[in-house]
């Protein structure tokens, strides 16, 4: 049974400017770095930047995104503005959000809260009739 997620990779065109992003820009530890790929962390988890020629050139249509979790979620948004990334939606549900694209197209979120937070919230509020909760411990 899974346990958890290892790792996640995302494919790249430029190694340097993916590595300076995810560092300088939204605080990753970096772990590792090589002509053709990185290694960082996001709290515990392991991101692998990966150079792929077949890399996106600009996000996919579809809602998937991956979500990171901020220590400070005011100065992570204003370093996020002042670097200029692009917004790809605008948030509309609990806890402040703010969606942004990557350098290849990748879409991101940061998230002040979490999926208790979540799941309150959609308690006190249902999303829509029906929606069934299931033990969480």
């Amino acid at each position: 049974m899974v346990t958890g997620i290892n790792h996640v990779t995302l494919a790249v065109s430029d190694v340097e400017r993916s590595f300076r992003f995810y560092v300088d820009v939204l605080g990753l530890k970096p772990l590792a770095k090589w002509s053709r790929g990185a290694y960082l962390l996001a709290g515990d988890l392991w991101l692998c930047l990966s150079i792929d020629e077949k890399t996106r050139s600009s996000p996919h249509p579809d809602y998937t995104h991956m979500a990171f979790s901020v220590a400070d979620f005011d100065a992570c948004s204003k370093r996020l503005a002042d670097h200029g990334a692009p917004i790809w939606r605008i948030n509309q549900t609990e806890g402040p959000s703010v969606y942004f694209l990557d350098p290849d197209g990748h879409k991101l979120e940061i998230h002040d809260g979490d999926w208790r937070t979540r799941l309150q919230s959609m308690r006190d509020n249902p999303w829509e009739a029906g929606i069934e909760f299931f033990p969480d411990d």
